[in-house]
């Protein structure tokens, strides 16, 4: 049966009950590669939820580097874990805005109907971590649309009931489905993992990121200092906006990156551009930073560790140059500092970190929005590095602009970047 792309707004049910079928952006396994290959829309069964689910009609979706790497199937399959053996196949999307459509045995906080926003930790019920601990610990916790099938590139579709956060009224679809990874994952970095207070001085690296814009205005919110560094003045300017002190681009320093390649005399030079550039962060702050906000991995973490003050902390949540760090572990030890690893967020940062969004506090940064049939393009420009920032997809949305019920800021538009 072909599927009709624009008119995927449309759906033939109201809330409460289901359609047969729905139109959605499908990876398989036997396609693997480039997401313009991999990414295919097939008619897929519309799933029923079950005890304490909830299957959202999805408005709008977010793009996330995540299912770039569903598409090529590295750096593993994702097809060998979670629930995809049951259905073998892949739906993507982990970030959505939608309408509540049907709720199963057991959901009682939501109704057919509800506004919302999804975030993308899953974990079992039945783990005791999820009730006295952390669901970040349960031996089940998943990223729902990357290690689960039934992602937001999709009409409709399912989630746990914990997932769902009311949708901020003064934002859009596409703008209320743009930040919930990416932000989420800043928040729990920096105010639960390094208990971020006013005064506190911060260095943020990809600052102008996706990650980045966010560290950014939390730290504003908290009264905290940061500076952030940046591939240009353009984007300088941008963070400064954010609230940053100020901002360093980076390419004044490109000495201090390092490969894990270099000789003893390289490495010498590249240390004492090391030592500059934390000259640089001290002055800007007037003394070096508390925290380190750290996601890029091999080429500054070096330069991370030396840089954040006695006793300070190190926070990383990822390793975009690399995941091997090597670096002078002296002065982690004899000054010591801490390294500390963070992981998207549980239900409760999650609705904490969604307040601020609600407040008007927290804006979201939204580069581009695309219709339904761009989801293949907008996972191939991230691939090719060709995207300035944040896309949301149009889904049951029929228009940009749609959804927003209350005057509000809205979400910062932007070419963005690292």
């Amino acid at each position: 049966m072909a599927i009709d792309l624009q008119q995927v707004s449309d759906v033939s049910t109201e809330p409460g009950e289901l359609p047969e079928t729905m139109a959605a952006w499908v990876i398989r396994e036997e396609r693997y590669g480039e997401p313009k290959d991999a990414f295919q829309v097939e008619e897929i069964e519309v799933p029923q939820p079950g005890a304490f689910e909830v299957i959202v009609r999805v408005m709008a979706a977010g793009v996330n580097y995540n299912n770039v790497w569903a598409a090529l199937g590295k750096p593993v399959s994702v097809m060998r874990y979670g629930d995809h053996p049951e259905f073998g196949h892949h739906i993507g999307g982990s970030d959505a805005s939608g309408v509540v459509w049907k709720v199963g045995a057991g959901v009682t906080r939501w109704k057919p109907g509800d506004e919302v926003v999804v975030h993308c930790n899953q974990a079992s019920y039945e783990d005791p971590e999820v009730h006295g601990l952390d669901p970040m610990a349960a031996p089940s916790q998943k990223i729902w649309g990357y290690e689960t099938t039934w992602g937001s590139f999709a009409q409709f579709t399912k989630v746990q009931a914990q997932q769902l956060l009311a949708k901020p009224a003064a934002l859009t679809w596409e703008e209320s489905a743009s930040y919930g990874l990416v932000y989420f994952t800043a928040y729990r970095m920096l105010i639960t993992r390094c208990n971020l207070q006013a005064g506190r001085n911060v260095l943020i690296w990809g600052a102008a990121g996706g990650l980045g814009v966010f560290a950014t205005q939390i730290c504003a919110a908290a009264g905290a200092h940061c500076v952030g560094v940046v591939s240009s003045p353009e984007k300088g300017e941008l963070v400064k906006r954010l609230g940053a002190v100020d901002y360093i681009d980076r390419n004044d320093f490109a000495g201090m990156m390092r490969t894990g390649t270099e000789t003893p005399e390289e490495e010498k030079a590249r240390f004492g551009v090391s030592r500059e550039f934390a000259k640089r962060v001290k002055q800007i702050l007037g003394d070096a930073p508390d925290i380190v906000f750290e996601h890029v991995g091999q080429a500054t973490f070096p330069t991370s560790v030396f840089t954040v003050k006695p006793f300070g902390k190190v926070v990383i949540c990822a390793g975009t140059t690399g995941f091997n760090l090597d670096f002078d572990v002296r002065y982690l030890w004899m000054k010591q500092k801490e390294i500390l690893g963070s992981h998207f967020a549980n239900a409760y940062e999650c609705m904490k970190a969604n307040e601020l969004i609600e407040s008007g506090q927290i804006r979201p940064v939204l580069w581009r929005t695309l219709g339904f049939d761009g989801v293949a393009e907008a996972h191939q420009l991230m691939l090719e590095n060709k995207h300035l920032g944040k896309i949301s997809i149009l889904i049951g949305a029929e228009r940009e602009g749609d959804g927003k019920t209350a005057e509000g800021p809205g979400a910062i538009h932007a070419e963005v970047g690292a």
